[in-house]
């Protein structure tokens, strides 16, 4: 039976409360007997800033980099506001990332059947909605450099960021897309400001290539990215695979995710390169925030980080049929009825964060008898 490191960073506001929830179900795959997880748990974001004065100690960047794969909460909250820039709780996150060199971010985009009236969109438009945006996430515009802010003088400022990307950023984060496409609907959308970007231009081109090279037999279509985001809320069913750069990743996929019903129901990967032995970096974590609001009162929805340790399970450790049955007990408790706070709709009846996990447990039971 193999046996797999989790570094646990549950971070600020509510995540600690959903982590809590995703170690009830890492336990649950451990009594099952296919595979032992060590969870092991350590600080990001701002209580990370509390206890070390910045957002990410060395000797938990070192613990990430040697774990098998990471889970984190959320990170943030209006407590860290005015620290320093460099240290503010998402330098955490930006440095795992960095360092870790998580190049490719996979957002998916899923419409539960039981949640297809809670979109903002006609129900017609987004149920059996399942789009995949790839996003790359360690090149463009958030780290190219210069990224600076200098005084004129006479009470005048410049702000300079610099959005760059060479030809093997583009290659990579491409194939991801092509190759996750080819387990899919066989359909790429590649996503751009060709018309005004010279990065746009060259993204264009080398997506081109790659696809004309080395996957012919997947359908690729270019589409502006101001039109994908107008796209995404017209028609989002005529997307598989979307895959586009750093900023307009972020922008794109927040869009496609409240075309779900909410933030709290989605689940991200950030992977890395193969090394020599077929494997990869990775972090896992759900697509919401840290929600202050909330936090501390059992309220929080902890289905998009116990979602993500499933993308975990497919995507790092190869437990497919494991991914499913935790993919299949959050449908199912969805189908019957049970909801958090943010889910829940008009005249319904909430139920809390443990009590969530509670029902997922007892399905996953369920599946598994």
């Amino acid at each position: 039976m193999p046996s797999y490191d989790l570094l646990f960073l549950p971070g600020d506001g509510i995540g600690p409360e959903v982590m809590a929830e995703v170690a009830r179900v890492v336990e649950w795959i451990n009594k099952r007997g296919t595979a032992t997880f060590n969870m092991e748990t350590d600080l990001v974001g701002g209580c990370a800033y509390d206890a070390h004065g910045e957002a990410i100690a060395d000797e938990t960047v070192d613990k990430a980099l040697k774990a098998d794969s990471v889970l984190l909460g959320a990170v943030g909250g209006p407590k860290w506001d005015d620290v320093p820039y460099e240290a503010r709780p998402e330098a955490g996150l930006l440095r795992l990332r960095k360092d870790l060199e998580l190049f490719a971010n996979l957002r998916p985009a899923i419409c539960y059947p039981a949640l297809a009236a809670a979109s903002s969109l006609k129900q017609d438009l987004v149920e059996g909605l399942d789009v995949m945006i790839v996003r790359e996430l360690t090149g463009g515009v958030y780290f190219g450099e210069p990224k600076e802010i200098t005084d004129l003088g006479d009470g005048q400022k410049r702000a300079v960021d610099t959005q760059v990307y060479e030809t093997y950023e583009i290659e990579r984060i491409c194939r991801v897309a092509f190759d996750l496409a080819k387990k899919r609907g066989n359909l790429v959308h590649s996503a751009e400001k060709r018309n005004v970007m010279k990065s746009g231009v060259l993204w264009n081109e080398v997506a081109t290539r790659v696809h004309a090279e080395e996957f012919p037999e997947v359908e690729l279509q270019h589409i502006l990215a101001d039109n994908c985001a107008m796209q995404l809320v017209r028609n989002p069913k005529q997307f598989d695979v979307l895959v586009t750069d750093n900023l307009f990743g972020d922008i794109l996929s927040d869009c496609a995710a409240m075309l779900t019903g909410s933030l709290g129901m989605l689940p991200s990967a950030s992977l890395g390169a193969e090394d020599d032995n077929g494997k990869r970096k990775s972090l896992y974590e759900p697509v919401h925030g840290s929600a202050p609001d909330i936090a501390g009162q059992g309220a929080a929805n902890p289905i998009a980080t116990i979602a993500s340790y499933a993308m975990a399970l497919r995507y790092t450790f190869n437990m497919g049929t494991e991914a499913d049955m935790v993919e299949n007990a959050i449908a199912g408790v969805l189908d019957k009825g049970l909801r958090t706070g943010d889910i829940v709709g008009d005249g319904g009846q909430a139920i809390g964060t443990q009590a969530m996990g509670n029902a997922i447990l007892a399905e996953l039971d369920a599946l598994s008898s």
